[in-house]
């Protein structure tokens, strides 16, 4: 007596490869008004990469006479504006600070990177800020308190010698405050970006093409999807 078992026999639906499948892809979604990025990765590869070697871009912050290198400055270009002929007291004060307030903007939260040495480091620096490089980031430093202070007394020392005129203030302010909010532990390693477009969705969605009948079977289609058939076991 031999038992022969036969291999099931299975029947299934076939996929017809005209069912009018196409893929569509996704709108793209409407621009940002203020949009937030993180710029670096802020890993320890990257925190042993900084360290690996002296960063002279950002450490002379910290050296002799950098401090004092601020008020001298200062006062050496109201005496270049007060050479003016013509000069006022109130325009002189509000010329200083504002050019103090644009240099010291463009310095240290414009330019990104260092200007040599930049292989050294494995490019951690490339998209931060000078500001972000003093003190390898560090917030609260003496360096970065004294960067805080100086605009802040000249903003005051500003609006004494322009007699609290509402014009020179408003602007002094607006420069004040533009130069400040940078330096915020809370912005640290981010950025403000204004008007900018989102990018569009990469994924693809299946879609029938007008005229082709639907890829889902309806309801009345379920029952004429032919029967599983398997072969009972013959037995001689």
């Amino acid at each position: 007596m031999t038992n022969v078992l036969t291999s099931p026999t299975l029947s299934v639906p076939t996929l017809d490869a005209a069912s009018g499948l196409t893929a569509r892809m996704t709108r793209s979604r409407s621009s940002s008004l203020v949009k937030v990025e993180t710029v670096g990765e802020n890993s320890q590869e990257e925190a042993l990469d900084q360290n690996l070697y002296e960063n002279v871009n950002a450490d002379w912050v910290n050296s002799k006479g950098a401090w004092l290198m601020h008020p001298v400055l200062i006062f050496a270009g109201k005496i270049v504006v007060d050479t003016i002929p013509g000069m006022q007291q109130e325009i002189s004060w509000f010329v200083v600070n504002i050019g103090y307030l644009s240099l010291s903007y463009l310095m240290f939260h414009w330019v990104t990177g260092i200007p040599f040495q930049s292989d050294l480091h494995g490019g951690v620096y490339d998209d931060l800020t000078l500001w972000e490089q003093i003190d390898y980031g560090a917030q609260y430093t003496p360096a970065k308190k004294w960067l805080f202070c100086v605009p802040v007394l000249l903003f005051l020392a500003s609006t004494h010698y322009t007699h609290y005129n509402p014009w020179f203030f408003a602007i002094n302010l607006t420069g004040l405050i533009l130069v400040l909010i940078p330096k915020l532990p809370q912005l640290h390693r981010h950025r403000l970006r204004f008007m900018v477009k989102d990018m569009a969705s990469g994924a693809v969605t299946p879609a029938t093409v007008a005229g082709d009948e639907p890829s889902t079977p309806t309801s009345g289609e379920l029952n004429t999807i032919p029967p599983i058939r398997i072969s009972e076991v013959e037995v001689e």
